[in-house]
């Protein structure tokens, strides 16, 4: 039986190298459907934007919108809900559920949601012709399973709906991900192939390319200390990460990444997502983050300040886990992140 397992598990494998070889990365600004990017926990929040790779005893919920391999038995009955009041009156929440069948595996049902907010409609004379709005959708399909004591696989189907004004659009995303844990060693890894996908209806004619990642995650606890430190590699289909303004202006002060040609240190860091917490308790815990990418990409030339750095702390009051995430993106804004997980088992 476990030869079995091993055996379908480097079948696996072969194919998601096999898609990662084909793959086209995208960068922020390239492809359609970029909110499925955005990050709905305060925690994950707090960490630097992502982590594919923490996996408590008794889990969090939120982080499975990361990597479908960390839903697992224990989340049986949780319950997720975030709300993030994004930057320039945009707003995005994310409710997730779980529940665990014996012998079948783990299921989780999710949506996930962006507001716009609503705007002026005005022809070629400027002339106001009423108001528009402009939101997205993702439902979130999950199933995950134990294939061995250490290894746990994960697949997500992300049916997508996008409203611009009168412009629609139709998608399916897909994402496959993996999970090592030694609890023993107070280690976690893990492996996400993000947005595999296509348009199934486009806005207008013009088909648009899924914003598709290779993310790879190491969390580790020291034995005698309440740290744990996480890093991850994310945007791995596309080792140059730099990218130029259409007008070649420096004017605005902006990291645009094209004046000086950046190093192997700089463009490897850019890939990098380092995290790490203080957990005094069980029910308490303070996070801090560092997204080397986003400081180089929003920061301001003048004054860099804290862009790309971010923190936040949860604590348990009840039966429920609230969290709070302060992510500074540049100095005119910060994304403040809220949450709230329980379990109905527990009621």
């Amino acid at each position: 039986m476990a030869r079995l397992i091993m055996t379908r598990l480097h079948i696996i494998i072969i194919i998601c190298l096999s898609i990662f070889q084909i793959s086209e990365a995208q960068m922020g600004g390239e492809s359609t459907y970029d909110f499925l990017n955005l990050t709905t926990s305060a925690k994950v929040g707090a960490l630097g934007g992502t982590n594919v790779s923490i996996s408590d005893s008794i889990g969090d919920l939120n982080f499975v919108f990361h990597n479908p391999a960390l839903l697992k038995a224990d989340m049986d009955n949780a319950l997720a809900f975030n709300y993030v009041p994004y930057i320039a009156d945009i707003n995005y929440g994310y409710f997730a559920y779980a529940k665990h069948f014996r012998d079948l595996g783990t299921f989780g049902l999710a949506v996930h949601n962006v507001n716009y907010g609503s705007f002026t409609r005005t022809n070629e004379y400027h002339e106001e012709l009423g108001t528009t709005n402009a939101a997205e959708y993702a439902l979130i399909l999950t199933y995950a399973r134990k294939l061995t004591p250490t290894i746990s696989m994960g697949m997500s189907v992300k049916p997508i709906y996008s409203k611009f004004d009168t412009y629609t659009s139709f998608g399916l995303a897909t994402d496959f991900g993996f999970n090592y844990i030694r609890r023993d060693k107070n280690f976690s890894m893990g492996i996400v192939l993000k947005n595999l996908g296509s348009q199934i209806s486009t806005y207008e004619d013009t088909s648009e390319d899924m914003p598709s990642d290779l993310q790879i995650g190491f969390t580790k606890k020291l034995a005698h200390a309440p740290f744990r430190f996480s890093l991850t590699a994310q945007h791995l289909l596309d080792w140059d990460l730099t990218y130029e303004r259409s007008d070649n202006s420096t004017t605005t002060g902006l990291s645009d990444g094209t004046e000086d040609d950046p190093s192997f240190g700089d463009q490897l860091m850019r890939h990098m997502v380092l995290g790490i917490e203080f957990l005094p308790a069980k029910n308490f815990h303070i996070d801090f983050g560092y997204n080397h990418r986003r400081r180089k990409e929003l920061g301001y030339e003048e004054k860099m300040s804290t862009a790309g750095y971010s923190w936040g702390f949860g604590f348990r009051i009840y039966k429920f886990m609230f969290s709070y995430g302060s992510a500074r993106y540049h100095l005119g804004g910060t994304s403040n992140h809220f949450s709230i997980t329980t379990n109905l088992s527990n009621f």
